[in-house]
């Protein structure tokens, strides 16, 4: 329970930290270049992918119909004065954007409406991703006290043999936790030929039915665990010997998952978006909600649903478990298949 209580601490903080950052850092717009008279607002590029693009479209049909004639001087004038009327009408526009960015919550309000305007596939990848960390988070927040209470059966709050039991279990997770960073960082080389070959969209699902297995996994671990403690056989098997290299075995497999979240949404929002400018900066950032969201739900509600199963963490993993599986369903059905242009999508190593 301590844990459950330094999550939600956690959880109150970085909301606070947020709401602060919002209402009072101030964005410094930067110099426009000398021959772009007009600027658009953030979200313009990707609000309304066509506004640019018109723009530059009537233009340029203005600048093919000033040709060399009699009446070129009539027709100058005629263009430098519905180009001055749009520049002083574009100012008004930007004169009211930037009143309009001057308000603390602009950029969380930009965030926000920009979700009706995404492309369509955007959603689906939204609704993924947010399922997916709502799997990944159970294991982030809990997986050595997992490791000290359901695999070493150790109790913080216990007596000293129960302390150094729940200490050894640390110990043991924090040795997965290395392997599982150690297969994330191999797991990485491979990620770009695994998309051009069978699509990113497998790729991200197989990560999800990954997870689901693996979340199963350690439900079945500590199911098994506790009951080989509870009638008193675990030292049969060298003090649950077998059970504890499983659970390392688990760590070190959830780096390949690991690795394909934390590459995979990117690339494909950034090409969802990448025909509307700036709008892809906005994209990454309204992604991102899809991650900080289900942190603070599982940090706020993991504990209360634990409990209310009796305690232990193994209602998480196997809610966690859950939402992995919807996560690869979804991902496979309806997440669009960008392997023939993933290679531009911008995965450097080294």
């Amino acid at each position: 329970m301590k844990a459950v209580h330094r999550n939600r601490l956690i959880s109150v903080f970085l909301l606070f930290c947020t709401v602060v950052t919002v209402c009072f850092a101030k964005e410094v717009p930067l110099p426009l270049p000398a021959d772009q008279p007009t600027r658009l607002s953030d979200s313009a590029p990707l609000l309304d992918g066509s506004t640019q693009k018109g723009f530059q479209h009537s233009k340029s049909k203005a600048d093919a119909s000033i040709v060399p004639n009699d009446n070129r001087n009539i027709a100058e004038n005629g263009y430098e004065w519905v180009s001055n009327s749009k520049l002083a009408n574009s100012k008004d526009n930007n004169a009211q954007n930037e009143d309009f960015s001057d308000w603390p919550g602009a950029v969380l309000v930009n965030l926000l409406t920009s979700l009706r305007h995404l492309p369509p596939a955007m959603h689906s990848v939204l609704i993924v991703m947010a399922l997916s960390w709502l799997s990944w988070f159970p294991f982030f927040l809990f997986d050595t006290d997992w490791m000290g209470r359901e695999v070493y059966h150790g109790d913080p709050k216990g007596n000293a043999s129960e302390i150094k039991l729940y200490d050894q279990g640390v110990r043991e997770g924090a040795f997965g936790l290395l392997l599982n960073s150690v297969v994330l960082g191999i797991s990485s080389f491979f990620i770009q030929p695994m998309c051009q070959w069978i699509g990113s969209r497998l790729v991200w699902a197989m990560s999800n039915y990954t997870v689901f297995a693996c979340m199963g996994v350690t439900a079945i671990i500590s199911l098994v665990s506790v009951t080989e403690f509870s009638q008193g056989i675990e030292h049969v098997f060298g003090g649950g010997g077998a059970i504890k290299i499983a659970a390392l075995v688990v760590f070190a497999l959830l780096g390949f998952p690991l690795a394909i979240t934390y590459s995979v949404p990117f690339s494909v929002t950034a090409e969802l978006t990448a025909d509307s400018g700036g709008g892809q900066g906005l994209a990454i950032g309204v992604l991102n909600l899809a991650i900080v969201i289900p942190q603070m739900i599982v940090s706020l509600g993991a504990g209360p649903w634990d409990a209310l199963f009796g305690g232990g963490n193994i209602p998480a993993f196997i809610l966690a478990s859950f939402c992995a599986l919807a996560a690869g369903i979804i991902a496979t059905l309806r997440l669009p298949d960008l392997a023939s242009s993933f290679k531009s999508s911008g995965f450097h190593f080294g």
